[in-house]
């Protein structure tokens, strides 16, 4: 189910440009201003989220304000609904059919790899954890083997090179699994 909205985050290698360009963000367009971090090596994080076309707005000026300390940028068009709600915030699952995981250096990249995975099968995203010491991000999910396979696929598709950590796929977790993974 996608969400008619779009997410939209940008970090920067300053902590103070990162601070200044979410405040022209904010002001620029009627967004949703859903995080901030202060990541590992003094990146800084920006999460918003709001229709297309203000959230398209919103990141240039953000982009436009924190100039050459901007790392990385990125939308999500109609974003998958689970991604939200999975977005470092675990959504809980009585038990796990198979369980699968993407672990990135970057957490944009976990970010787009949970929308990519969401989209091409069906899983239940457990959680979008896009701020891991050092500055990782991850996804997890679970559903039938085979589904959890493909939307492992497709989110690793969507990595950038050099970006992907590593994932993995069990097709029979432990029924002690589920307490450290998904509850």
């Amino acid at each position: 189910m996608l969400a008619n909205i779009a997410i939209g985050m940008l970090e920067t290698s300053s902590i103070a440009k990162g601070i200044e360009a979410t405040d022209a963000m904010c002001k620029m367009a009627q967004v949703e201003l859903v995080k901030v971090n202060i990541v590992a090596r003094g990146k800084y994080t920006i999460l918003i989220k709001g229709p297309v076309g203000e959230v398209e707005s919103s990141l240039r000026a953000g982009v436009n304000m924190a100039g050459k300390s901007v790392v990385d940028q990125f939308i999500l068009r109609n974003v998958h609904q689970q991604v939200i709600d999975s977005l470092d915030k675990r959504r809980p699952v009585a038990a796990l059919d198979a369980f699968g995981m993407i672990e990135t250096k970057e957490a944009i990249s976990a970010v787009r790899a949970a929308d990519a995975a969401a989209k091409a099968s069906l899983v239940h995203l457990i959680e979008t954890k896009v701020v891991v010491g050092g500055g990782k991000g991850y996804v997890s999910m679970t559903g039938e083997v085979g589904s959890v396979r493909t939307a492992i696929g497709a989110g690793i598709a969507t990595v950038p090179e050099g970006q992907l950590i590593s994932h993995i796929v069990i097709p029979q977790p432990d029924v002690q699994l589920v307490k450290t993974v998904a509850s």
